[in-house]
């Protein structure tokens, strides 16, 4: 097994079932993923934690778009958070920001107390600060157990030296977790250029419908024929993703 724990993005049942026999450590789940991922259902909630073993970590992000949130915004996080906690969730994943596109850090912090003892992740929304190294420090300050990061670009390869010095200004502090992009053929060098410990993937395949019948005319969502497309983990895909990176490992053992 790979000495680098990931976390497998799933939005499904299914999806979560493939992420667990393919090899993965830990689950984040979330509904909505087109649009960025946002809270899960109840009921989805309650589905995947009696169909897995593993770690689950529930999104809390209560609409898509920016992370500015009103006060029923708030309050509804806070709900979905002691729904989460009741339903069996081992992590909350959320993100707060203010107007000045800055780390909220006094809500974030209360939304952390709230959720003990589940763990808490801070998601990409860190991603949309207009200063990393500063929004590094308001994380810590936060109490969150693990920061999610692309290091302010599209994908984590894009940001890799970014990432790479996040990591190293945590100093243990707070687990900085790479994302976004993240494939069996390169993590290996995204481990190895930023000395992360944890990552975290999507690795969704598109499959199509098996809908019999299928009406070109309508569209009920932004990008047409996405009615009659399905997204899922496979877990072929996860473990070859486990075995590129504990080959990795292997390799460097052999040359010490």
């Amino acid at each position: 097994m790979s000495p680098i724990s990931i976390e497998v993005c799933v939005d499904s049942v299914h999806s979560a079932v493939a992420a667990e026999r393919g090899g993965a450590a830990r689950l984040e789940l979330c509904s909505g993923l087109i649009e960025g991922g946002v809270t899960p259902s109840a009921g989805l909630i309650e589905m995947t934690r009696a169909a897995v073993f593993l770690p689950l970590h529930v999104m809390i992000r209560p609409r898509a778009g920016d992370f500015l949130y009103d006060s029923d915004e708030f309050e509804t996080m806070q709900r979905d958070i002691a729904v989460a906690k009741r339903l069996g969730a081992n992590g909350v994943v959320f993100g707060i920001l203010d107007i000045n596109t800055r780390i909220d850090v006094a809500r974030t912090r209360q939304l952390a107390t709230l959720a003990r003892p589940l763990e808490v992740t801070f998601h990409r929304a860190f991603d949309m600060t207009g200063d990393l190294f500063h929004a590094l420090e308001d994380v810590c300050a936060t109490g969150a157990d693990r920061l999610l990061t692309s290091g302010g670009e599209q994908t984590s390869l894009q940001g890799v030296a970014t990432i790479a010095r996040l990591v190293n200004q945590a100093r243990g502090r707070i687990i900085v977790m790479p994302g976004s992009g993240v494939k069996p053929e390169n993590a290996r060098g995204l481990v190895a250029a930023t000395g992360a410990k944890e990552i975290h993937v999507g690795l969704r395949s598109s499959l199509p419908s098996p809908m019999l019948h299928h009406n070109p005319r309508v569209s009920l969502g932004s990008i047409p024929g996405r009615e009659y497309q399905r997204f899922r983990v496979l877990e072929e895909s996860v473990r070859s993703l486990c075995s590129a990176l504990a080959d990795s490992d292997e390799s460097l053992h052999e040359r010490a």
